[in-house]
């Protein structure tokens, strides 16, 4: 299989693990900065060129966009799709997993436990809106943060008024969102391959934190995800289109509750934790897929 990864960063500790995994199976693979391709566009067919010499042959791609570029990073991928490229991310499923407010609404309507979630736009409405949360604590969430970044709790009405008053000034899209205490600053990351759970880890917020992000300084260890845990994980990757990703539940006593999930997840932090292989297990789906995939294109040539 000839596989491309777009990352923007070799060393990244992801990327290097993905790329050791492809070549330990004997797989042909590159890392393609997906902001140095560009792409031609046309009824006749799609091209595109890196660093001035044309991409094609790729059987798989692995998308590894950050947020920063979410929008050139999928309309890359989307380019790799339409020139015949398996993905396991497509890259309309990476922009619904971006965006928190189109994840939320799309896995509440499927009937997905969420923490109780509020959204709006104008001022005058901002008293309404958190009455229609219910009282504080509450959680306020950047619509397209990551890794812990622009998340706040507020403890008291007037601090949830005051912060929600100074993002709308700064234009920024924002979630306000129930606190679960009962989850005592900790989450589950469930790492779905393939419409399993491949991996599980809990993280423990530090002291003084409800963030239980590894860049926050979280701590890690491998746990065994419950039934439940690992049936709402997978049904959230399905509902966004995933084949790959990263989901952040909260236990609570109404059940599992997905926080997030992530279509880019970091791999150090989960194989660290569990032992294990969780890069093999992506390229090893992302190989079997395409097998199915040019099986099926023979078929229908013969």
């Amino acid at each position: 299989m000839k596989l491309a990864i777009l990352s923007r960063n070799t060393k990244l500790y992801s990327t290097r693990r993905l790329v050791e995994a492809a070549r330990e199976r004997r797989h042909s693979v590159r890392v393609l900065d997906p902001l140095r391709c560009y792409m031609r566009i046309d009824s006749d067919g799609f091209r595109m060129h890196y660093k001035g010499v044309e991409i094609a042959g790729y059987h798989a791609v692995i998308p590894r966009v950050g947020a920063s570029i979410t929008r050139y990073g999928s309309a890359v991928l989307r380019q790799f799709e339409l020139m015949g490229t398996f993905t396991p991310n497509p890259s309309d499923a990476v922009l619904r997993a971006r965006d928190k407010l189109r994840s939320h609404q799309m896995l509440a309507a499927q009937g997905i436990g969420l923490p109780a979630t509020v959204f709006g736009d104008n001022p005058d409405d901002t008293a309404d809106l958190l009455s229609m949360l219910g009282p504080p604590p509450h959680v306020i969430k950047l619509n397209e943060g990551t890794q812990g970044a622009g998340v706040m709790l507020t403890e008291k009405l007037s601090a949830s008024k005051g912060v929600i008053e100074a993002l709308r000034g700064l234009y920024a899209q924002f979630l306000v969102q129930e606190f679960v205490a009962e989850a005592k600053g900790a989450d589950l990351r469930c790492f779905v391959v393939g419409g399993k759970v491949v991996a599980a880890m809990k993280r423990q917020a530090p002291k003084g934190d409800f963030r239980s992000n590894l860049h926050r300084g979280g701590r890690a260890k491998g746990v065994k995800a419950t039934a439940a845990e690992q049936d709402v994980a997978i049904r959230a990757a399905r509902v966004l289109g995933l084949g790959v990703a990263g989901v952040d539940l909260i236990r609570s006593a109404r059940g599992p509750l997905v926080l997030e999930v992530n279509a880019s997840p970091g791999l150090e932090g989960i194989e660290d934790a569990t032992g294990v292989d969780v890069a093999g297990e992506i390229v090893d789906y992302v190989a079997l897929r395409y097998k199915r995939i040019a099986a099926k294109r023979a078929a229908t040539k013969a």
